[in-house]
Formats: structure tokens, sequence, C-alpha cells
């Protein structure tokens, strides 16, 4: 039978025929290294919803790669702004297409570098940003209106993006220009991670805030990246995953019809990210899953009658809690899988994980082959050649539905508690992820999961990347120096314009971009907001 057969004609119709149209380049050409053609799309049923059409089970754009391949985006950040600065540039002169910025816990919370919070935490899990000028040097020669820029933050993320702001106006560059993604999703921090700094209530204030603000403002930006990634880290399961991750999505667009917001623009703007696990065709499967439950969600309970609205992009990183130090070039080998999955499913952009990991900050090699690793799947796999490769298959379908109705039974119970602001309050999300990562633990210890390599133990290497303890002293020297010459009457008027509008109902980003500019630090800012709206209490 050929592949015209099976097309799903009304696929053609409306959504192949008019990219087609646009870009008749991407028609001809593609054929397996035996000669035989490779058509668009394969479906068992012509009626079927196709890629780019709602719900988008196969994908959210009609091309899919044959279009574009996805944004190949390594997360870094490590030492000093001027170190990282110099890994960003070997990545994108290695053929990156994005950037992802990892900041250290500090800076992830609110604490400047010479805060004795601080002590001990400096460039250890990322790179250290207290002020505009350290933005400035993380970010030298990179062009903003051209390279977009992903910002993995959330406590601070409106600092951040103010920062980011700022430094945008410094070379010229217009706010309607930047391109990119703020993670900004701080419910997840609650039950997953830790890093969350203010109350619930509070820190949902600023969320919606930065949304608002990036829809006039800065429109090209993504003003929120929902987070699954951090989720199943934490030990929860695919299906947990993704519904825990959605049901914050609601608790967000909630927020936003809240607030008065334009349900079709947020939606056109909202982005989020998940993990890609070594569980190959359950992961698949959970992407396609997705992206299938938030449409229906974005239509059926929020009324969004536009597509493109109701449409689940995401990223993807490989998982981290999978890398292993004994043997840890096995880690090649599961991050290629990983990174292989989350294609299959369709991810928009992807992150993999360096094999050393496991060790330390991964060596500018393992950076090296992880681009690589996606680079070959891209070019040499044939993977990106047809959309959605794998529907059809009887079991990808059937993991699909399962997965499916699995995590929205679980969304109909976070609803029935009250919502997921209510059942993070309560504990109930951060103890089923709890029990989830116990469960896999006992199965690691008992033998039935222990990974392949670490059976009888064995070796650790030496971690091949440290830290230099003399980072913390060269950045305490530096604060000094931003202090002593910024205009404290300028500081001052900022910070109390900042704290008189947090006690208010205004939008705060105008000011904390004015803070920035004045030459506020992160950690002054971050204290002023603490000030007013106080401080979370963990009593879980």
């Amino acid at each position: 039978m050929s592949g015209e057969d099976h097309r799903p004609s009304r696929w053609i119709e409306q959504c192949w025929e008019p990219f087609v149209s646009e870009h008749p380049e991407r028609i001809d050409g593609f054929q397996s290294a035996s000669g035989i053609p490779i058509d668009p799309l394969y479906s068992r049923d012509g009626n079927e919803a196709g890629p780019g059409e709602f719900p988008f089970t196969r994908g959210i754009h009609p091309s899919m790669y044959r279009g574009r391949i996805w944004t190949m985006r390594q997360y870094a950040g490590y030492s000093s702004p001027a170190e990282t600065n110099q890994r960003f540039r070997f990545l994108l002169d290695q053929g990156q297409t994005g950037l992802s910025v990892a900041f250290d816990l500090p800076t992830q919370i609110g604490y400047d570098s010479d805060d004795p919070q601080a002590l001990g935490e400096v460039g250890r899990v990322g790179v250290p940003i207290s002020t505009v000028d350290d933005l400035d040097d993380l970010l030298e020669g990179i062009p903003l209106d051209s390279v977009s820029v992903s910002m993995t933050i959330n406590s601070t993320a409106p600092i951040l993006l103010a920062m980011l702001l700022a430094v945008a106006k410094r070379h010229g560059v217009s706010p309607d220009q930047i391109r990119g993604t703020l993670q900004n999703d701080i419910l997840k921090e609650y039950s997953a991670r830790g890093t969350q700094r203010f109350p619930v209530d509070a820190s949902m204030r600023l969320v919606v805030d930065v949304i608002e603000h990036c829809s006039v403002e800065v429109p090209a930006f993504y003003p929120i990246s929902i987070s699954g990634y951090h989720i199943r880290e934490a030990g929860s399961t695919a299906t947990q995953e993704i519904a825990f991750t959605l049901a914050n999505g609601i608790a967000y667009l909630d927020a936003c019809r809240d607030r008065g917001l334009d349900l079709v623009a947020v939606g056109r703007r909202l982005s989020f990210f998940f993990n890609a696990h070594n569980q190959f065709f359950e992961e698949i499967a959970k992407f396609r899953a997705a992206r299938r439950i938030w449409a229906r969600i974005c239509r059926d309970r929020f009324g969004i009658e536009d597509d493109r609205a109701c449409q689940l992009r995401f990223h993807t990183q490989t998982a981290g809690s999978t890398l292993q130090a004994v043997e840890p070039a096995n880690n090649i080998v599961r991050v290629t899988l990983q990174a292989l999955s989350a294609v299959l499913g369709g991810t928009q952009s992807l992150h993999t994980n360096g094999w050393d990991e496991a060790l330390s900050l991964p060596s500018e090699e393992a950076a090296r082959l992880a681009l690589r690793t996606q680079q070959v799947i891209a070019s040499e796999s044939g993977v990106p050649d047809t959309a959605d490769p794998l529907g059809g298959s009887p079991f990808i379908e059937e993991l699909t539905d399962q997965i499916d109705r699995a995590a929205s039974n679980i969304i109909q119970e976070i609803d029935e508690r009250g919502g997921m602001l209510h059942s993070i309050k309560d504990g109930f999300v951060r103890n089923a992820i709890e029990q989830s990562a116990y469960e896999a633990q006992v199965a690691r210890d008992s033998g039935e999961m222990l990974p392949v390599g670490s059976e009888e133990g064995g070796e650790i290497p030496e971690a091949p990347f440290h830290v230099d303890p003399v980072i913390e002293q060269q950045r305490r020297g530096k604060l000094e120096q931003f202090r002593a010459n910024r205009d404290l009457r300028a500081v001052d008027s900022a910070m109390a314009q900042l704290e008189q509008n947090a006690r208010g109902t205004v939008n705060l980003m105008p000011s904390l971009t004015h803070a920035m500019e004045s030459g506020c630090t992160l950690g002054e800012v971050s204290s002023t907001l603490a000030s007013v709206f106080g401080e979370y209490q963990d009593h879980g």
C-alpha cells in the first residue's frame, strides 16, 4: 500500500497543504537510506486528527520537524557570570540554538552572593547573579535580539526578568525584540523542589504580574514554563508528573482569569517543561497524552476556542536523577534513549544532560557530547522525517489512552479537594510524590530496579569539575565595588516605591525594572518584598 493511502486527507487539506504553499522546499526529498519516499504523516484512520489539529495528540505543528528542528537548548551555569558566558559561547559555536541559564541557590531564593545565608553555595549549582552588571557580564557578546534566552528561575523570576529588560535597554534592544522563556513556575517549588521564598498567595500575584506585563511589553517572550521536570526528579511517576503539572497550569489560568487577562493571549504564550526518563515508550505516550489533556482543559474548562491557545508547547530535559556515578559512561546510553523519547514525543526544545553530571557540573567534553547527541538524532537518524512516527502503534496508542485516563483522574481528585492551591497547602501533592519516591527506592534497594552497572558497587571516578572556593571572595569584592559606585538616593527611592506598590495591588514589574536600573541588588529587592509579603513557613 502506498504512503499516499496512509495520509489522512482532511489533515492534508487543512494543515499540510497550507504549510507547503509557504514552504514548498519541505515537501520533497524525504526518503530512507534505501530510497523509499517518506510521507509527512502516516495514519490508520483518515478521519483522525493529525499534527497541528486539536487536540494535538500527534503534535502541535502540521510539519513538525520537517518544518523546523526542535531548539537545542543546553542548560548551563556555574562559578561566575564570566565563566558561564564562556560556556555559552562555546555551546553556540558548537551549534546550540538557544541559551538556558542555571542559577545558583542563593540567586534562586533571593540572596546576594555576600549574604551570610549564601555561604558555601555561591556558584555551586549554577551561576550567581546579584546585580544587573552580573547579568550583563553573563550575556556579554550575545545578541539579545536574535538569541533566545531561557532562565530557570522561580521565586525571584520577576527580578531576573527585570534585570534582563534593564540589560537589553543598555544595549539598545527593545522589549518586543527579546525572545526566550522564564520558568516562573512557583507552585511546584512548594511540593517538589523547595526554593520558594514568599507565601503561596503572594507568589501567585508575582507570577501573574509577569504574565500580564509580558503580554503587553515583551510579547515574544514566554512568561512561564510550567514544570513537571522537578516533580519527576522528586520521585513522581510519569502519570503524576503530567497530572500535577497540568493541575498547576489550571491554577495559573484561574489566576489570570481572576486578574481579567485575555486567556487566548495568555494561552498562546504558556509553555511547559517535562522530564524524559528511562521507560522509553511510556515517556513517548506521556508527552502525547499531556498535549491531549491540556487541549481539553483549555477548551472545556476555560472555553478557549482558539486552537493555538490550546496547544501544549514544551521543553524537555533528560532525567538527572537516572544518572549514575558508578560506570558513568553508561549515562551516555541513558541520555540518548531519553532524548529520543522526547523527540518521538514531539518536544519543541531539548536539553541533554552530560554523562558526568552524577559526579559534578558537566565538563566541556561532556557538554559537547550531550549536544552532539541531539545533533545526531536530528541529522542522521531519520526520526524527524515524519510527524509522530510511532502514532498508530497499538502499544503506543494504548499507553497514551491509559496515561490520559490515569492523569485525568488525578486532576479530578485535585478538583474535588478544592483545587491545586489547596492541595499544595495541605500537603496532598507532596505526600503523593514522596510515596512514589519511597516505592521506587524500595524497588531499587531490593534489586528489582537496580541500574545497570551498579549491581556490585564499584569505584566512583573523581569529579571532573570543581568550583574554586575563591569565587565567593571574588563575588564579595565585586558586590562591594558595585555598591560603592551606585547612587544611593536613587536606590533608596526605587526601594521605597517598590515597597509602597507591593503593599497595594498594582503590577510590580515596572517597579522591579526601575529598581534594577537604579542599582538595587537582587537580595535587597527580595528582602523588601519579604518585608511586605512575609516568608513561607513550611510546616509539612
